[in-house]
């Protein structure tokens, strides 16, 4: 109490000097967006922005997608732009290559990469080599995309990595984001691009926040394919760049 009426009794502009110095605000909290959250946000954007662009697969559609990846989009663009699959990778692979040759922009989620093994022929033979056999006459802009890698308790048939597999098939761009930032950014590329693209996700980030920066929140905002990004700037120690310096004006 004889705190408090210390503090009654000095004049209005000290008191508020003290509490400055004893107070202090903290920076608003970054808005954080999960993983499934950002894919998602970013195929809205493109099948919003181009109306040829679809999104196919198994339970993509009613059920909004068995990681919930497709959420809302099926209530949103109806039957024509999502659509939902039978069991069957090799023949909605098919699909979506064929509609992608004919100016359509697919998109073809596997449930998981483990069964496009399903579909590796309309993958490597159809997709990834007829821009080459055509000589540049027919691009195919497709893209697949889905859960790939090790996950918690999916057993054999669901725990591979492909991105050795496809990494190494000429006329493919593959492309493996880890937060929210990127996820969204390089789906809005690879949907962009003319070329196939596979976007190879991790199921046990789908649900991880991230920050997401207020760049990332634009309908514009995409993460170029090929070129490095820069996670955090940084500098070479003095002695490196001392030496890097000699090294130049040496040659």
């Amino acid at each position: 109490m004889a705190a408090v009426s210390g503090l009654v009794r000095r004049p209005l502009r000290e008191v508020s000097g003290l509490l400055k110095r004893r107070f202090h605000w903290t920076a608003p909290a970054a808005l954080q967006v999960t993983v499934r959250d950002a894919i998602n946000q970013g195929m809205d954007e493109e099948l919003e922005r181009d109306e040829k662009v679809f999104l196919l697969g198994e339970e993509v559609a009613q059920y909004d997608g068995a990681y919930k990846v497709s959420r809302g989009l099926w209530k949103k663009y109806g039957d024509k732009r999502i659509i939902d699959t039978p069991i069957s990778e090799m023949g909605f692979a098919g699909i979506a290559v064929g509609a992608a040759m004919a100016g359509l922009r697919p998109i073809c989620e596997f449930m998981t990469f483990n069964f496009s093994m399903q579909a590796i022929d309309q993958v490597i033979n159809s997709a990834a080599k007829t821009y080459y056999m055509s000589g540049g006459l027919q691009p195919v802009p497709i893209v697949f995309r889905g859960p790939n890698g090790a996950s918690a308790g999916v057993a054999a048939q669901h725990s591979q990595c492909f991105a050795a597999w496809y990494g190494h098939c000429p006329g493919l761009k593959v492309v493996s984001p880890w937060n929210s930032e990127d996820a969204k950014g390089l789906i809005k590329s690879a949907i962009r691009d003319n070329n196939p693209v596979v976007v190879l996700e991790n199921e046990l980030m789908y649900g991880v926040p991230f920050e997401f920066p207020p760049e990332a929140q634009s309908k514009d905002f995409l993460i170029p394919i090929g070129k490095a990004k820069i996670e955090r700037q940084g500098r070479l120690p003095r002695s490196s760049a001392h030496w890097n310096e000699v090294e130049l004006k040496t040659l």
